[in-house]
């Protein structure tokens, strides 16, 4: 086939001829379609309810999106060893929705609005403030006063001739194909402006249009129409529809035997709900009869995501929901979406990689120390953003699906690797499941979420077992709508333990000792540290005395902690549930062992242990470790004994924090209580906040989310590039993961073969504060989009940081 005989069956849109072809009209109409489809689930819900044009918008755009891929050099890269083309395809469309406009008779309004998001569906329109990681070259530092446009568009030089990019009839067929597929007439001719000058003089409005900020509201509007055509490339380009099944039923509460009262009012709650239950009084359930209640009063297809703190707890959600929830019809169980962060990033960012790669060498193609010096050729870029496209639909298919908070935030910063994440985030149920866990920075920035997503027509619940009145203020101040709080009745749970304050540290020798008995006993006992380094040091204290109590038992001493591979952690938890299960009824027999955790054991995992003893922490924390013993105050001996060591330091948590904790359970005790029961949970809760500190802690998370509602979530600029938006934020949060070295080959397959998965390349990461880095020796790798270090790791330990001279920001646990 030579370049002057190309006609438009021909024109091909993602695959080279040797790999399926894919035409460009098929793409194009396969995209809109896809549009219909995320329409069906969205609906007019929210903010969206008043922009009637919103989908015609993104409908027209799936359309036109892509035309300039008409061009030959497009073409020709295409081919085998084709060379980069080095313009940008969208440019070129503008061309055709400036001539279809004109056409079909749009508004102004109309054609700028399909104009901007078929020109932003892979660069922003403006470069943002910085260039750090995650920043991409827009459209306006490419294309200026100095671009020779008709060397770009109409005639290119190109050795010893000039190729013509668009030849006139193969112009006229595809200008005729579009006015088909939008039920217009043609043109009668194509006199006047040249593609080129056409493209110029749109891409000259736009910029002209957008360039100065706009009204939020307009702004957020612009931003999901943006999401909404990403989504629909995802779509179309994978073949791989959003799943209409919904595994959860709306008689969800009839499958329980006995429902408590809490449960049966959350299941008649319509809108937001703060629900505060002990542990192990059946909150999830009451979560999932809420959320099946609302997706059914919902417009169009509501999806439930579910929130956790911890990354590793969502596969435990995850499991947990496909053994409870329905199967499609001829399933074998249900589809659960996971969203873990980093995958999902860097998925969704190789998702709308350039399908007209650079010539130069710019940092727009990551390399990492392993990759060749150059950009790659475009056929690799061309099928590793096709096997992308196609992994992140298994990540946003269904309409159940577990998250982490991270995720969901970094999806509102937007900017076109993530507006298809935040569209996401409209139209749905979210259960924030023990939100207490989180800083108060942190709560502050999820309230400030809270309040977007209700302005996208979500609906929100809060479950906790310990959730301060101050909490639940700053809930109901974020949200516009009216809040149903309900709270468990006092007699839900029976009295559990026997509470102990212990002035001497937990790895004091008398404390080890005794823990040492309770284990001779025949007890198993539960032992929560503060710190990594404290737990993975008790852990090796107490180990030799569990397995000899218990031989033969692979299980009689088990460590977890965040620094380990997801899939390592997975598994020790999958064995923590076997091994510690909650206690049946009838049940008399001492179970042994021991597990030595840190705060990670406090949320997703139903545990049960004959003994506790844990380092104070704040109060929220206290009484979820003692949650996890005599779970359902189902053992033999009743109460059972809990003890709260006093810690040399309060590390990682503020001092002022474990300080007010300490003080309401020496208050508590002091007025001869030892029960903790639900009830005395309360008092702690209201005496520690009622402090200086919790004054501090309320102001604070207020700070946090107005702030976070003004710099990350105010879309007055909706065009410009939030990369270092993204990057700002992950440092904040405090939080990424790390790839061990040894794996780095084994990652690499799973990310990015056909065969591959993208969840089982998130099994190889590791959670670890930005503070460590450096003492890990992390270096980051582009090629990857993860940092890697080479530091000692062992599935039964996890990851060892090195000991450094300057010590690190305080050691917290990796939350999000």
């Amino acid at each position: 086939m030579t370049s002057g005989r190309r006609t438009l069956a021909e024109v091909r849109a993602k695959s080279t001829p040797t790999h399926d072809p894919e035409r460009l009209t098929e793409h194009s109409r396969t995209v809109r379609d896809a549009v219909g489809q995320i329409r069906d689930r969205i609906g007019s819900s929210g903010i969206l309810a008043d922009v009637p044009s919103f989908w015609s918008w993104v409908s027209r755009a799936g359309l036109l999106h892509d035309s300039g891929k008409v061009a030959e050099g497009f073409q020709q890269q295409l081919l085998p060893g084709g060379e980069p083309w080095g313009e940008r395809h969208e440019v070129l469309s503008l061309a055709y929705v400036d001539l279809l406009a004109s056409a079909c008779g749009w508004t102004q309004q109309d054609r700028l609005l399909t104009a901007v998001l078929v020109a932003t569906h892979h660069r922003p329109l403006f470069p943002d403030g910085g260039q750090g990681r995650g920043s991409k070259r827009s459209l306006v530092q490419q294309y200026n006063e100095h671009t020779l446009w008709e060397d770009a568009f109409t005639r290119r030089p190109r050795l010893d001739t000039h190729q013509v990019q668009v030849r006139p009839d193969l112009h006229r067929e595809l200008l005729a194909w579009f006015c088909g597929a939008l039920e217009a007439d043609p043109p009668p001719t194509i006199a006047g402006s040249k593609l080129a000058h056409r493209a110029r003089d749109l891409l000259a409005e736009l910029v002209q249009e957008w360039k100065d900020p706009v009204d939020p509201h307009r702004g957020l509007v612009a931003v999901l129409a943006q999401g909404a055509l990403t989504l629909a490339d995802h779509t179309g380009s994978a073949h791989v529809a959003p799943q209409s099944h919904l595994p959860l039923p709306d008689d969800y509460l009839a499958r329980l035997e006995r429902p408590y009262p809490h449960q049966r009012l959350a299941a008649e709650t319509d809108g937001h709900l703060v629900l505060i239950a002990p542990t192990g009084s059946g909150k999830t359930e009451a979560g999932l009869a809420w959320a099946g209640r609302q997706v059914r009063r919902m417009p169009g297809q509501p999806r439930m995501v579910w929130v956790l703190p911890y990354r590793a707890s969502i596969d435990a959600a995850a499991q947990r929901f496909r053994n409870d929830l329905d199967p499609p019809p001829g399933g074998k169980e249900p589809d659960i979406g996971v969203l873990h962060g980093t995958v999902a990033q860097t998925l969704l960012a190789q998702a709308i990689e350039d399908e007209c790669p650079c010539t130069d060498n710019s940092a727009d193609e990551p390399r990492g120390p392993a990759q060749r010096v150059g950009p790659p050729a475009p056929a690799e870029v061309l099928a590793r953003q096709a096997q992308a496209r196609a992994n992140v639909m298994r990540l946003f298919a269904q309409r159940v699906r577990v998250s982490t908070p991270h995720q969901l935030l970094r999806g509102a910063i937007a900017g076109p690797s993530h507006s298809s994440a935040l569209l996401e985030q409209a139209n749905c149920t979210f259960v924030l499941d023990e939100l207490h866990a989180y800083d108060p920075v942190t709560f502050g920035r999820l309230c400030s979420a809270m309040g977007l997503w209700e302005r996208m027509g979500s609906r929100v619940a809060v479950l906790s077992a310990t959730l301060a009145p101050p909490m639940t203020q700053l809930i109901e101040e974020s949200l516009n709508q009216p809040i149903t709080v309900h709270r468990a009745a006092p007699d839900t749970s029976p009295e559990r333990h026997r509470l102990v304050l212990d002035h001497t540290t937990l790895t004091d020798p008398t404390s080890l000792a005794r823990l040492v008995g309770w284990l001779q006993a025949g007890h198993s006992v539960l032992v929560v540290a503060n710190t990594v380094a404290t737990a993975q040091h008790v852990y090796e204290t107490l180990a030799p005395a569990a397995r000899e109590a218990c031989p033969g038992d692979a299980g009689a001493a088990l460590l977890l902690h965040s620094r380990f591979k997801n899939r390592d952690r997975a598994a020790i938890e999958r064995r923590l549930s076997l091994r510690h299960g909650e206690r049946r009824s009838g049940e008399t027999a001492r179970r042994g062992g021991v597990v030595v955790a840190t705060q990670t054991v406090e949320v997703s995992l139903c545990l049960d242990f004959d003994r506790g003893a844990v380092e104070a922490a704040p109060v929220e924390a206290v009484a979820q470790r003692a949650g996890r013993v005599n779970r359902r105050g189902r053992h033999p001996e009743g109460v059972v004994e809990f003890r709260v060591h006093r810690p040399r330091s309060t590390l990682p948590y503020p001092a002022p924090a474990v300080d007010a904790a300490w003080h309401a359970l020496t208050t508590l005790t002091s007025h001869g209580t030892s029960t903790l029961s639900e009830q005395d949970i309360d008092q702690l809760l209201a005496m520690a906040y009622d402090t200086e500190w919790g004054e501090r802690w309320a102001k604070e998370a207020r700070e946090a989310r107005d702030h976070h509602t003004t710099e990350f979530l105010t879309f007055d600029e909706p065009f410009r590039d939030r990369g270092e938006f993204a990057r700002r934020l992950d440092e904040e949060l405090d939080s990424t993961q790390v790839l061990h070295a040894d794996d780095i080959d084994e990652f690499r397959q799973l990310s990015r073969d056909r065969q591959g998965h993208p969840l089982l390349a998130a099994g190889l990461l590791i959670p670890v504060r930005y503070g460590y880095l450096r003492q890990l020796d992390a270096m980051f790798d582009k090629s990857l989009n993860v940092f890697v270090t080479t530091a000692p790791y062992t599935s039964e330990r996890g990851l060892c940081v090195p000991s450094a001279t300057t010590p690190p920001p305080p050691p917290r646990e990796t939350v999000l």
